[in-house]
This record gives C-alpha cells, structure tokens and sequence, in this order.
C-alpha cells in the first residue's frame, strides 16, 4: 500500500488525514485544536502518535499534502510533516498549479480549504456544485462543472455562536450541539440547542436559496462536508449529499497533481 499524509489546518481544529495514494480513499482521519502552541518537534510526536493507530499504513506514506488557512501553524507543521513523511510536503495555496480557476476578484485571498473543495467537486462529481463547508465558519463555495471557483458565502460557525452565547451572557450555560428532540425547548440549555440548531439548519436552507435565485445554475448538485456536516445536514432540505471527508480527499487529489501524477 502506498499512502499520503494530509492536514487540514483550520482557525479552529486541524483535520489529519491518511489516504490510499491510488484511490484517493481516507483510511483514518484525526482532528486535533489548532490554537493550542505547538513546535515542530511536538507536531513530530503528535502525528506519530496519531499514525501509531494505522502502523501497517503509515510505514509506507509517501507524500504530504497541507491546506493551511493559519500562517503561524503553517511552517511549523511543514517542518513536522517532512520529518515524518518519507517524500515530498507539498503546500496548497493560490498560486498552487491546479486544473481549476479562480473567478473572482482576488483569487489569492482564496483559502486552502476552498481551493481544495472546488478540486474535488470538479474530480468526484463533475457537476455544478454548492459545497457547503459547515466547520469553524460555514462557507458555501460556488464551483462549476469544469473546475471554476465563483465565490460564495462565509457566515459564523455553529460553534461560534455556542461560544458567544456562553461568554456573553451571565446565566447561560455552554451546551453540546445536538438535534433537538423539539423546537420549543423546556429548558435553558433546550432552548440553546434549538435555537443554535435550527438557525443553522434554516441558515444552509436560506442560503442555498438565494444563491440558486442568483446563479440559476443547471443541473446543480449541493454537498455538505465539514465537522459538523453529519449533525446539521441531515436537517437541511437542500443538501443533496454528506460527503465528510471532501476537503481531504481534496488534498489528496492536489497532491497528485502537484506531484506530476
């Protein structure tokens, strides 16, 4: 088996991922806090400790792939990963020569994460494509069939507004975000939950909404990936598919094309 080590840094959480270098399938995926102060050498022991779970893959990891939208992580977990890899840590960015374009107005603003997402929608779908990326921040990235990034929308994350309720009044308790089991709570910590969940919920609905209303694309196709895909999608009349691990494999897919192969 040949495999790649991929990393997702994000605001919030960094997603490691190991994929199958010829399928491009995830074989295990860890996520760990992003704001917690690492040096190289402690991501060094973090990943192997991680990678000590797949022994039999990691021993034949053969590239590394990292998106970051975090530039003080960003050369620091790159001297971690080219320790660890037996190969090439390659970067995603702007600049990265990928088959897709960037159709906006200031295409090196463009984060990793979204780069990477327009990459494996056009890869897997090959459709006009809405990805939903419900993590730190929700965004929704427009990309076409062949490959190009329109722009979208980027609205707080779920987990922010937990966070803000929690720090910004004095008698609301932090909850965990789970479906309701009703819209009308009975409790403060119900009435939390409903309302951080169904503004969620009726956030992705309306959004979807009114990029459909602006972009009227045909045959559009809407997907849902992210940490907290697998709560809120489920709830969401728009979304077609959850696909969780679309921004891996979307690292996975850049680090072949930027490999040469």
């Amino acid at each position: 088996m040949d495999c790649q080590l991929v990393a997702d840094v994000g605001n919030t959480e960094t997603a490691f991922g190991l994929l199958d270098l010829s399928g491009g399938r995830v074989l295990a995926n860890w996520g760990v806090s992003t704001r917690v102060p690492r040096t190289a050498a402690e991501y060094g022991v973090l990943i192997n400790a991680l990678l000590s779970e797949r022994p039999e893959a990691a021993r034949c990891i053969s590239r590394g792939v990292i998106g970051s939208v975090v530039p003080s992580v960003t050369r620091t977990l790159h001297e971690a990963m080219a320790a660890v890899v037996d190969g090439e840590v390659h970067m995603v960015t702007a600049d990265s020569e990928l088959p897709i374009r960037l159709d906006v107005e200031e295409p090196r603003t463009v984060g990793a994460d979204r780069i990477v997402n327009t990459l494996a929608a056009k890869t897997r779908f090959g459709r006009n494509t809405i990805a939903v990326d419900l993590g730190t921040a929700t965004t929704f990235d427009c990309i076409t069939a062949d490959g190009v990034f329109r722009g979208g929308v980027i609205a707080p994350g779920l987990s922010a507004g937990l966070d803000w309720l929690a720090r910004s009044t004095a008698k609301l308790p932090t909850v965990e975000l789970v479906p309701p089991g009703t819209v009308i709570g009975r409790r403060t910590e119900t009435c939390i939950q409903s309302g951080v969940f169904y503004s969620a919920v009726d956030a992705v609905d309306g959004i979807v909404a009114r990029i459909r209303e602006s972009w009227r694309p045909d045959d559009l196709l809407v997907v849902a990936t992210g940490g907290f895909a697998p709560v809120i999608a489920p709830h969401a009349g728009s979304v077609d598919r959850i696909e969780p691990f679309l921004t891996l494999e979307g690292l996975g897919i850049a680090g072949a094309w930027l490999a040469g192969r």
